[in-house]
Protein backbone atom coordinates (compact mmCIF):
# COMPACT_ATOMS: atom_id res chain seq x y z
CA UNK A 1 0.00 0.00 0.00
CA UNK A 2 0.86 3.72 -0.85
CA UNK A 3 2.54 5.60 2.08
CA UNK A 4 -0.39 8.18 0.63
CA UNK A 5 -3.19 6.08 2.23
CA UNK A 6 -1.90 5.68 5.86
CA UNK A 7 -4.50 8.08 7.78
CA UNK A 8 -3.57 9.27 11.02
CA UNK A 9 -7.68 9.05 11.60
CA UNK A 10 -7.89 5.86 11.29
CA UNK A 11 -5.22 3.63 12.98
CA UNK A 12 -6.50 0.15 13.86
CA UNK A 13 -4.14 -2.62 15.74
CA UNK A 14 -4.31 -5.56 13.50
CA UNK A 15 -5.37 -8.70 15.66
CA UNK A 16 -7.23 -12.04 15.08
CA UNK A 17 -10.49 -10.00 16.03
CA UNK A 18 -9.84 -7.99 13.36
CA UNK A 19 -12.50 -8.19 10.29
CA UNK A 20 -11.15 -9.09 7.31
CA UNK A 21 -14.63 -7.68 5.63
CA UNK A 22 -16.48 -4.85 7.05
CA UNK A 23 -20.28 -4.59 4.74
CA UNK A 24 -21.47 -1.09 5.08
CA UNK A 25 -25.67 -0.75 4.57
CA UNK A 26 -26.96 3.14 4.64
CA UNK A 27 -30.00 2.31 5.85
CA UNK A 28 -33.43 5.01 5.07
CA UNK A 29 -36.79 3.35 5.53
CA UNK A 30 -36.43 -0.01 4.16
CA UNK A 31 -37.58 -1.68 7.29
CA UNK A 32 -39.09 -4.67 4.68
CA UNK A 33 -35.99 -5.73 2.71
CA UNK A 34 -33.44 -6.05 5.65
CA UNK A 35 -34.36 -9.08 7.37
CA UNK A 36 -33.77 -11.03 3.82
CA UNK A 37 -30.54 -8.48 3.10
CA UNK A 38 -29.01 -8.71 6.08
CA UNK A 39 -29.35 -12.80 5.70
CA UNK A 40 -28.31 -12.86 2.45
CA UNK A 41 -25.31 -10.79 3.05
CA UNK A 42 -24.26 -13.31 6.05
CA UNK A 43 -25.11 -16.38 3.97
CA UNK A 44 -22.64 -14.94 0.68
CA UNK A 45 -19.63 -14.26 3.32
CA UNK A 46 -19.83 -17.41 5.15
CA UNK A 47 -19.56 -19.38 2.22
CA UNK A 48 -16.26 -17.91 2.07
CA UNK A 49 -15.10 -18.11 5.25
CA UNK A 50 -13.84 -14.89 5.48
CA UNK A 51 -14.34 -13.00 9.19
CA UNK A 52 -16.54 -10.46 8.51
CA UNK A 53 -18.92 -7.73 9.86
CA UNK A 54 -22.08 -6.06 8.43
CA UNK A 55 -22.99 -2.44 9.49
CA UNK A 56 -26.14 -1.05 9.21
CA UNK A 57 -26.14 2.64 9.39
CA UNK A 58 -29.79 3.78 10.06
CA UNK A 59 -30.18 7.41 8.77
CA UNK A 60 -33.19 8.80 10.99
CA UNK A 61 -35.99 6.28 9.39
CA UNK A 62 -39.57 6.21 10.20
CA UNK A 63 -40.74 3.15 9.21
CA UNK A 64 -39.88 1.05 11.59
CA UNK A 65 -36.02 0.17 10.59
CA UNK A 66 -34.66 1.97 13.70
CA UNK A 67 -36.36 -0.76 16.05
CA UNK A 68 -35.87 -3.79 13.92
CA UNK A 69 -32.46 -3.31 13.43
CA UNK A 70 -31.79 -2.68 16.61
CA UNK A 71 -33.70 -6.06 17.57
CA UNK A 72 -31.64 -8.00 14.72
CA UNK A 73 -28.16 -6.56 15.97
CA UNK A 74 -29.02 -7.64 20.03
CA UNK A 75 -29.61 -11.05 18.19
CA UNK A 76 -26.72 -10.97 15.86
CA UNK A 77 -23.04 -11.67 16.63
CA UNK A 78 -21.75 -10.08 12.93
CA UNK A 79 -24.26 -7.19 12.88
CA UNK A 80 -23.63 -3.72 14.11
CA UNK A 81 -26.20 -0.91 13.97
CA UNK A 82 -25.06 2.51 14.06
CA UNK A 83 -28.00 4.54 14.68
CA UNK A 84 -28.26 8.49 13.52
CA UNK A 85 -30.21 10.92 15.47
CA UNK A 86 -31.85 12.03 12.57
CA UNK A 87 -32.00 12.22 8.59
CA UNK A 88 -28.37 13.51 7.53
CA UNK A 89 -28.10 12.05 4.06
CA UNK A 90 -26.47 9.11 2.06
CA UNK A 91 -23.09 10.69 2.17
CA UNK A 92 -23.18 11.28 5.82
CA UNK A 93 -24.29 7.46 6.84
CA UNK A 94 -21.70 5.88 4.34
CA UNK A 95 -18.87 8.24 6.13
CA UNK A 96 -20.22 6.61 9.51
CA UNK A 97 -19.96 3.41 8.16
CA UNK A 98 -16.41 4.00 6.95
CA UNK A 99 -15.24 5.39 10.29
CA UNK A 100 -17.17 2.20 11.90
CA UNK A 101 -16.02 -0.27 10.28
CA UNK A 102 -13.00 -2.25 11.70
CA UNK A 103 -12.49 -4.01 8.71
CA UNK A 104 -9.21 -4.50 5.98
CA UNK A 105 -11.30 -3.90 3.15
CA UNK A 106 -14.86 -2.45 2.91
CA UNK A 107 -17.91 -2.87 0.96
CA UNK A 108 -21.18 -0.44 0.33
CA UNK A 109 -24.27 -1.71 -1.29
CA UNK A 110 -28.01 -0.32 -0.89
CA UNK A 111 -30.29 -1.38 1.48
CA UNK A 112 -33.02 -1.70 -0.89
CA UNK A 113 -32.14 -5.12 -2.25
CA UNK A 114 -31.07 -3.93 -5.91
CA UNK A 115 -27.88 -5.00 -5.11
CA UNK A 116 -26.55 -8.62 -5.55
CA UNK A 117 -24.51 -9.58 -1.94
CA UNK A 118 -24.01 -12.75 -3.98
CA UNK A 119 -21.10 -10.25 -6.01
CA UNK A 120 -19.54 -9.22 -2.73
CA UNK A 121 -16.54 -11.95 -3.30
CA UNK A 122 -16.26 -11.35 -7.13
CA UNK A 123 -15.46 -7.56 -5.94
CA UNK A 124 -13.05 -8.74 -3.20
CA UNK A 125 -11.21 -10.72 -5.49
CA UNK A 126 -10.82 -8.12 -8.01
CA UNK A 127 -9.80 -5.64 -4.96
CA UNK A 128 -6.80 -8.05 -4.33
CA UNK A 129 -5.37 -7.88 -7.72
CA UNK A 130 -3.73 -4.49 -6.31
CA UNK A 131 -6.53 -2.26 -6.63
CA UNK A 132 -7.43 0.54 -4.69
CA UNK A 133 -11.31 0.57 -5.59
CA UNK A 134 -13.57 -1.47 -7.70
CA UNK A 135 -16.96 0.31 -8.74
CA UNK A 136 -20.22 -1.94 -9.40
CA UNK A 137 -21.80 -1.68 -12.85
CA UNK A 138 -25.22 -2.42 -13.56
CA UNK A 139 -24.89 -3.16 -16.50
CA UNK A 140 -28.49 -4.75 -17.27
CA UNK A 141 -29.48 -2.13 -14.87
CA UNK A 142 -33.53 -3.00 -14.17
CA UNK A 143 -34.91 0.34 -13.56
CA UNK A 144 -36.98 2.48 -15.78
CA UNK A 145 -35.78 4.36 -18.69
CA UNK A 146 -36.39 7.86 -17.08
CA UNK A 147 -33.98 7.03 -14.10
CA UNK A 148 -31.41 4.84 -16.42
CA UNK A 149 -30.77 8.10 -19.09
CA UNK A 150 -30.32 10.83 -16.99
CA UNK A 151 -27.91 8.54 -15.42
CA UNK A 152 -25.87 7.52 -18.93
CA UNK A 153 -25.86 11.62 -19.27
CA UNK A 154 -24.29 12.00 -15.73
CA UNK A 155 -21.83 10.00 -15.89
CA UNK A 156 -20.10 10.20 -18.79
CA UNK A 157 -20.14 14.10 -17.69
CA UNK A 158 -19.27 13.36 -14.45
CA UNK A 159 -15.84 11.18 -16.64
CA UNK A 160 -15.61 14.26 -18.76
CA UNK A 161 -14.94 16.82 -15.65
CA UNK A 162 -13.27 14.56 -13.36
CA UNK A 163 -11.49 12.36 -15.35
CA UNK A 164 -12.53 8.90 -14.18
CA UNK A 165 -14.63 7.26 -16.86
CA UNK A 166 -16.98 4.69 -15.52
CA UNK A 167 -19.90 3.53 -16.66
CA UNK A 168 -21.95 3.68 -13.15
CA UNK A 169 -20.94 6.56 -10.82
CA UNK A 170 -24.49 5.91 -8.83
CA UNK A 171 -23.50 2.10 -8.05
CA UNK A 172 -23.91 1.57 -4.40
CA UNK A 173 -22.04 -1.96 -4.66
CA UNK A 174 -18.04 -1.16 -4.43
CA UNK A 175 -15.13 -2.48 -2.52
CA UNK A 176 -12.50 -0.10 -0.93
CA UNK A 177 -8.82 -0.96 1.06
CA UNK A 178 -10.00 0.29 4.55
CA UNK A 179 -7.05 3.06 4.35
CA UNK A 180 -8.70 4.81 1.52
CA UNK A 181 -12.27 4.58 3.19
CA UNK A 182 -10.82 6.44 5.82
CA UNK A 183 -8.76 9.28 3.69
CA UNK A 184 -11.67 10.33 1.49
CA UNK A 185 -14.21 12.62 3.41
CA UNK A 186 -17.84 13.09 2.90
CA UNK A 187 -19.99 15.76 3.34
CA UNK A 188 -23.00 17.24 0.90
CA UNK A 189 -24.09 14.55 -1.69
CA UNK A 190 -20.31 13.83 -2.42
CA UNK A 191 -21.09 9.77 -1.97
CA UNK A 192 -22.15 9.41 -6.20
CA UNK A 193 -18.60 10.78 -6.74
CA UNK A 194 -16.32 8.37 -4.77
CA UNK A 195 -14.29 7.02 -7.63
CA UNK A 196 -13.64 10.66 -8.13
CA UNK A 197 -12.79 11.66 -4.77
CA UNK A 198 -10.56 8.30 -4.96
CA UNK A 199 -9.01 9.68 -7.65
CA UNK A 200 -7.61 12.56 -6.36
CA UNK A 201 -6.07 10.54 -3.41
CA UNK A 202 -4.17 8.71 -5.81
CA UNK A 203 -6.37 5.62 -6.31
CA UNK A 204 -6.40 2.84 -7.93
CA UNK A 205 -9.70 2.34 -9.26
CA UNK A 206 -11.40 -0.11 -11.78
CA UNK A 207 -15.29 -1.74 -12.41
CA UNK A 208 -17.17 -4.47 -12.44
CA UNK A 209 -20.24 -5.54 -14.13
CA UNK A 210 -22.70 -6.18 -10.99
CA UNK A 211 -26.07 -7.84 -10.65
CA UNK A 212 -28.94 -5.51 -10.41
CA UNK A 213 -32.34 -6.16 -9.17
CA UNK A 214 -35.80 -4.35 -9.89
CA UNK A 215 -37.23 -2.52 -6.11
CA UNK A 216 -39.32 -4.91 -4.73
CA UNK A 217 -40.27 -3.19 -1.29
CA UNK A 218 -41.26 0.82 -0.90
CA UNK A 219 -39.97 3.38 -3.32
CA UNK A 220 -36.69 4.87 -4.69
CA UNK A 221 -36.10 7.83 -2.78
CA UNK A 222 -34.40 9.49 -5.57
CA UNK A 223 -36.65 12.23 -7.64
CA UNK A 224 -35.84 14.82 -10.16
CA UNK A 225 -34.46 17.28 -7.84
CA UNK A 226 -31.08 15.09 -8.41
CA UNK A 227 -30.23 15.54 -11.14
CA UNK A 228 -30.12 19.39 -9.80
CA UNK A 229 -27.37 18.34 -7.29
CA UNK A 230 -25.69 16.36 -8.96
CA UNK A 231 -24.33 19.03 -11.21
CA UNK A 232 -23.82 21.60 -8.28
CA UNK A 233 -21.98 18.43 -6.98
CA UNK A 234 -20.30 17.99 -10.03
CA UNK A 235 -19.12 21.81 -9.90
CA UNK A 236 -17.47 21.13 -6.37
CA UNK A 237 -15.15 17.94 -7.71
CA UNK A 238 -13.87 20.27 -10.04
CA UNK A 239 -12.94 22.93 -7.74
CA UNK A 240 -11.56 20.42 -5.14
CA UNK A 241 -9.62 18.15 -8.52
CA UNK A 242 -7.75 21.49 -9.72
CA UNK A 243 -7.76 23.90 -6.89
CA UNK A 244 -8.95 22.65 -2.89
CA UNK A 245 -5.15 23.05 -1.74
CA UNK A 246 -4.25 26.06 -3.84
CA UNK A 247 -7.87 28.15 -4.14
CA UNK A 248 -5.20 30.91 -4.50
CA UNK A 249 -4.59 30.02 -8.05
CA UNK A 250 -7.84 30.40 -9.15
CA UNK A 251 -9.47 33.25 -7.56
CA UNK A 252 -5.70 34.62 -7.58
CA UNK A 253 -5.25 34.57 -11.29
CA UNK A 254 -8.80 36.20 -12.06
CA UNK A 255 -8.10 39.36 -9.46
CA UNK A 256 -4.37 39.47 -11.32
CA UNK A 257 -6.25 39.53 -14.98
CA UNK A 258 -9.41 42.05 -13.55
CA UNK A 259 -6.57 44.52 -12.11
CA UNK A 260 -4.13 44.61 -15.24
CA UNK A 261 -7.21 45.04 -17.56
CA UNK A 262 -8.24 48.08 -15.25
CA UNK A 263 -4.71 49.60 -14.94
CA UNK A 264 -4.17 49.26 -18.84
CA UNK A 265 -7.07 51.19 -19.17
CA UNK A 266 -6.60 53.81 -16.78
CA UNK A 267 -2.50 54.22 -18.49
CA UNK A 268 -5.10 54.60 -21.78
CA UNK A 269 -6.88 57.46 -20.46
CA UNK A 270 -3.80 58.47 -18.74
CA UNK A 271 -2.47 58.70 -21.64
CA UNK A 272 -5.58 60.50 -23.60
CA UNK A 273 -5.38 63.49 -21.08
CA UNK A 274 -1.41 64.19 -21.66
CA UNK A 275 -1.30 64.15 -24.98
CA UNK A 276 -3.84 65.36 -26.21
CA UNK A 277 -6.06 66.91 -23.15
CA UNK A 278 -9.21 65.09 -23.49
CA UNK A 279 -11.70 65.18 -20.80
CA UNK A 280 -11.58 61.32 -19.12
CA UNK A 281 -13.69 62.47 -16.11
CA UNK A 282 -17.19 61.90 -17.08
CA UNK A 283 -15.99 58.86 -19.90
CA UNK A 284 -17.44 55.03 -18.68
CA UNK A 285 -14.19 53.83 -19.37
CA UNK A 286 -12.86 55.40 -16.56
CA UNK A 287 -15.52 53.80 -14.64
CA UNK A 288 -14.61 50.78 -15.86
CA UNK A 289 -11.42 50.74 -15.42
CA UNK A 290 -11.94 51.63 -11.68
CA UNK A 291 -14.32 48.47 -11.46
CA UNK A 292 -11.98 46.52 -13.36
CA UNK A 293 -9.22 47.54 -10.48
CA UNK A 294 -11.30 47.04 -7.59
CA UNK A 295 -12.67 43.46 -8.20
CA UNK A 296 -9.35 42.37 -9.19
CA UNK A 297 -8.33 43.61 -5.74
CA UNK A 298 -11.73 41.81 -4.41
CA UNK A 299 -10.56 38.37 -5.64
CA UNK A 300 -7.34 38.77 -5.33
CA UNK A 301 -8.10 39.05 -1.23
CA UNK A 302 -10.57 36.52 -1.69
CA UNK A 303 -8.11 33.99 -2.78
CA UNK A 304 -5.84 35.02 0.53
CA UNK A 305 -8.79 34.44 2.13
CA UNK A 306 -9.90 31.35 1.16
CA UNK A 307 -6.53 29.98 1.36
CA UNK A 308 -6.92 30.56 5.09
CA UNK A 309 -10.24 29.02 4.83
CA UNK A 310 -8.77 25.54 3.47
CA UNK A 311 -6.08 25.67 5.65
CA UNK A 312 -8.54 25.45 8.04
CA UNK A 313 -10.46 22.61 7.15
CA UNK A 314 -7.23 20.83 6.24
CA UNK A 315 -6.60 20.62 10.07
CA UNK A 316 -10.01 20.22 11.07
CA UNK A 317 -10.85 17.15 8.84
CA UNK A 318 -11.20 14.97 11.94
CA UNK A 319 -14.34 16.16 12.54
CA UNK A 320 -16.78 14.11 11.56
CA UNK A 321 -20.33 15.26 9.60
CA UNK A 322 -22.89 13.53 11.75
CA UNK A 323 -23.65 12.33 15.59
CA UNK A 324 -24.32 9.08 16.58
CA UNK A 325 -27.41 8.44 19.18
CA UNK A 326 -25.96 5.09 20.07
CA UNK A 327 -24.28 2.19 18.59
CA UNK A 328 -25.91 -1.45 19.21
CA UNK A 329 -24.26 -4.88 18.50
CA UNK A 330 -24.17 -8.05 20.79
CA UNK A 331 -20.63 -8.66 20.97
CA UNK A 332 -17.23 -8.46 20.17
CA UNK A 333 -17.20 -11.79 18.26
CA UNK A 334 -16.49 -11.80 14.90
CA UNK A 335 -17.81 -14.70 12.61
CA UNK A 336 -15.71 -16.50 10.19
CA UNK A 337 -12.62 -18.44 10.83
CA UNK A 338 -9.88 -16.96 8.18
CA UNK A 339 -7.55 -13.99 8.91
CA UNK A 340 -4.87 -14.23 6.41
CA UNK A 341 -6.61 -13.40 3.30
CA UNK A 342 -6.57 -9.31 2.60
CA UNK A 343 -3.10 -9.30 4.63
CA UNK A 344 -2.07 -9.00 0.97
CA UNK A 345 -3.59 -5.31 0.91
CA UNK A 346 -2.13 -3.68 3.18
Amino acid sequence: MDAAFVSPKREIEITAKQPEVSVVVPIYNEVESLPTLIEAIATTLQVTDLTYEIICVDDGSQDGSTELLKKLAALRDDLRAILLRRNYGQSAAMSAGFNYARGRAIVTLDGDLQNDPADIPLLLAKLNEGYDLVSGWRKDRKDNTSRVLPSKIANWLIGRVTGVKLHDYGCSLKAYRSELAADVNLYGELHRFLPALAFIEGARITEMPVGHYARKFGKSKYGLGRTFRVLMDLLTIAFIKKFLTRPMHVFGSMGLVSMFLGTGLGLYLTFLKLAFAEDIGNRPLLILAVLLFLTGVQLFSFGLLAEVVMRTYHESQGRPIYRVREVVDNTEQLTGTQVGFFLTLI
